[in-house]
């Protein structure tokens, strides 16, 4: 049993049962995405496609969605785990939903996908999608990253 003054190891999250709660959360966050941005339709199409297919975009918003979804996962368990020791984390939960929402909202593929937010806007006769922005919506999928990543900095400082 560990002395209550002394503060939690990161190591923590990946030892029984918290890996399996890590490892959980990370595929069902990637099954999410996947469903709700229609990747698996998009997957059908990439032969036929495949001479127009900008491949560094397609690949690097498959990473960064790999990413996001681990840093979903880690920043869930860790939270959990600093909430259970009695620490607060609401500014810290606040970011880490802010980034999980964040990274739904852009799909796998982001320039390929409707997604949530431009639907959102659709219905208020504002026409946008991801592919309108600079980077067909990597730079949202990075800046979630940075969010998760910050919301883990501060749940790790505390």
């Amino acid at each position: 049993m560990r002395p209550k003054n002394t503060t939690m190891k990161f190591n923590t999250i990946f030892c029984k049962p918290y890996l399996y709660w890590l490892l959980g959360i990370f595929i069902f966050y990637l099954a999410l995405t996947i469903y709700i941005s229609e990747f698996y339709i998009t997957l059908q199409y990439i032969g036929i496609y495949a001479n127009q297919i900008h491949w560094g975009k397609l690949l690097l918003g498959i990473i960064f969605t790999i990413t996001i979804a681990a840093f979903v996962a880690i920043n869930s368990v860790y939270g959990y785990l600093r909430y259970k020791e009695k620490k607060k984390v609401h500014k810290t939960g606040t970011l880490a939903c802010v980034g999980t929402i964040g990274g739904l909202a852009t799909g796998v593929c982001s320039s390929c996908v409707t997604s949530v937010f431009p639907l959102i806007l659709g219905a208020f006769g504002i026409s946008f999608t991801w592919a309108s922005l600079p980077f067909q919506g990597l730079e949202i999928q990075a800046l979630m990253i940075v969010i998760l990543g910050t919301s883990l900095y501060f749940l790790m400082r505390k």
